[in-house]
């Protein structure tokens, strides 16, 4: 093993800037794809779910298996220029001209031709953004060494989605409300600035990352052969990862669920959709703390008590906020701050799970004799896959009800 010293502020920086460029087009898809559908393309909400589930099907298969490629592929080439680092570059173009085609190019067509174009670009997007991010979130093990290191990052990440999220979850309300709820142009716009931005900061991403550490294949490390059949057998042996893969699952689940109906909860129920951005900016102080002080927080009280206690406190604030909710109109000022707090605390828990996945990595590694770090992170990606469908699927369905 190949391995470089000393992780730098600019490492940090450069990893963080990744789940920020990436996340510039895909907050979008958890927050105002179903508007855009529903009220700029005019596609039922029945329908919709559909298409969803057929489209998670692929992605259920597209994520663990780009994983195990870029595990196999570098297994075979031993590439000098790192095991991840190259798919960045070769992806990240793809998703910005596939992102902005997704929101701009189905307003030209009607009926059947919308629905197959809609279909076809996401699916293509969906694709180049997993061809992205399984690298991306990956480079994480192959960077850091001490779990002090995979605090660090996990802190920066955290910090690089947390904005990645607020520009488009800011911009996007004020367009739609500039332009029109039901007027494509607003999406369209908002879909090229975000892209562009998500752009830059992914080649800066590439720009400032480093591999430290490069497997160096001896005769030995040749023979252990990695094969797709590794996915199956990471969830037989490394119980902990199991884990980890239920938190990622039930997490995104609670976020696709809100953040989908959130636009039409400040749309319909409080009259202007353009104060969703201030819910945003309500949880964003916990961004700082976080990025500050989470790599000491960890170190005292560990990557699992942090995230059990987030858990925790943001459920019991959005389980009675619920219930307010039921017994009284609730004024939007307090909606905003008490689902800003809630979201926050769940953030942090978000923030650091990827630690936890390069401590999985390690893990595996003990255990079976192999670094499958692309195997392991497409797996996790596929449980988060499954929470952000079943959390859209029922948003889709219970607007559809109410």
């Amino acid at each position: 093993m190949k391995e470089k010293k000393g992780l730098t502020w600019g490492h940090k920086v450069g990893y963080g800037l990744g789940d920020a460029g990436g996340c510039m087009t895909f907050a979008l898809m958890g927050t105002t794809f179903a508007m855009y559908c529903t009220d700029a393309l005019k596609i039922d909400t029945a329908l919709l779910g559909i298409l969803l589930f057929v489209w998670n099907v692929w992605d259920f298969i597209n994520d663990p298996l780009m994983g195990a490629l870029m595990d196999q592929s570098f297994a075979k080439s031993n590439n000098p220029k790192g095991k991840f680092r190259p798919w960045l570059l070769r992806s990240a173009p793809l998703v910005c001209v596939t992102f902005i085609a997704l929101w701009s190019v189905p307003q030209f067509f009607d009926g059947v031709f919308l629905v197959a174009c809609l279909f076809i670009l996401k699916i293509l997007y969906e694709g180049c953004y997993t061809m992205f991010n399984i690298p991306m979130g990956s480079l994480l093990s192959a960077m850091s060494n001490t779990d002090a290191e995979r605090a660090s990052l996990s802190s920066a990440r955290g910090i690089g989605s947390a904005v990645g999220n607020m520009i488009p979850m800011m911009a996007m309300p004020f367009l739609i409300k500039m332009f029109g709820q039901q007027n494509p142009t607003g999406y369209a716009i908002g879909s090229v600035v975000c892209a562009v931005i998500g752009l830059i900061m992914c080649l800066m991403h590439y720009k400032m990352t480093e591999e430290r550490n490069i497997a160096s294949y001896n005769e030995q490390e040749e023979k252990q052969e990695v094969k797709l059949t590794d996915i199956i057998n990471v969830f037989k042996v490394n119980r902990p990862f199991l884990a980890l893969c239920m938190h990622g699952l039930f997490i995104c689940l609670m976020q696709y669920t809100g953040n989908t109906l959130t636009n039409y909860m400040y749309s319909a129920v409080f009259g202007d959709i353009a104060i969703a951005a201030y819910a945003t900016i309500a949880s964003a102080p916990f961004m700082p703390v976080i990025f500050i002080f989470g790599s000491k927080l960890a170190k005292k009280f560990g990557l699992e008590n942090m995230i059990r206690s987030c858990l925790l406190m943001s459920s019991a604030l959005y389980i009675s906020l619920f219930g307010l909710h039921a017994i009284m109109d609730v004024n939007p000022w307090v909606h905003i701050l008490w689902s800003g707090i809630a979201m926050g605390l769940a953030s942090i828990s978000i923030y650091m799970q990827w630690g936890l996945v390069g401590e999985a990595i390690d893990y595996n590694e003990m255990i079976t004799g192999k670094r499958t770090e692309g195997s392991i992170y497409g797996t996790f990606n596929l449980a988060r896959r499954i929470g952000q469908t079943v959390g859209l699927g029922i948003s889709f369905f219970a607007l559809d009800w109410i």
